[in-house]
């Protein structure tokens, strides 16, 4: 034999103000979920037929709404942020401060020894995937070599190719 259904009133109250302030599909179905059967004792087929879903979704629903009156939700602004972060993003930029100078002085910064030395101030490897979005995290980005040196003449040049000893270089 089934369970006498208990009908607690304070839910039906917040059932019903929850009716009136839905903003979603999802939250009104689950509010007439939980009044359908309490006002109207509508078993839980005509619930369904009523609400446009299965059978087995009525007490699912009832039961999310019973989660949610008893939990109020917290607002989401907390949600989003860097949680599994190696590094805070002040930390981040002092350990690329230290990689700035020599890489505005003109110097090779290799990107295995950054790597390396953060995996050693971690105490952990550090997947490159990972560094490599810190990096581009901080504008950092790979920079080509020039197709010609910065201090070459193409008038020298030219005449070097015209004064050239044409004996001197013989292809193989």
């Amino acid at each position: 034999m089934a369970r006498p259904r208990q009908i607690d009133q304070a839910l039906v109250a917040r059932a019903q103000k929850a009716v009136a302030a839905a903003t979603d599909l999802q939250q009104f179905r689950a509010a007439q979920a939980v009044l359908l059967p309490a006002v109207f004792q509508a078993s839980l087929e005509q619930t369904a037929g009523l609400l446009g879903v299965g059978r087995a979704t009525v007490p699912r629903l009832q039961a999310r709404f019973r989660a949610q009156a008893a939990v109020q939700p917290q607002p989401r602004s907390s949600w989003g942020g860097r949680r599994h972060a190696l590094l805070s993003r002040a930390e981040e930029e002092e350990f690329i401060s230290r990689w700035q100078g020599k890489a505005q002085a003109g110097e090779l910064v290799v990107l295995s020894s950054m790597r390396a030395d953060l995996a050693e101030k971690l105490g952990r490897p550090v997947a490159p995937e990972v560094f490599y979005r810190l990096v581009r995290r901080h504008q950092w980005r790979k920079v080509a070599p020039d197709t010609r040196h910065p201090k070459s003449d193409p008038v020298i040049q030219e005449e070097w190719k015209k004064k050239r000893c044409r004996s001197c270089w013989q292809p193989l």
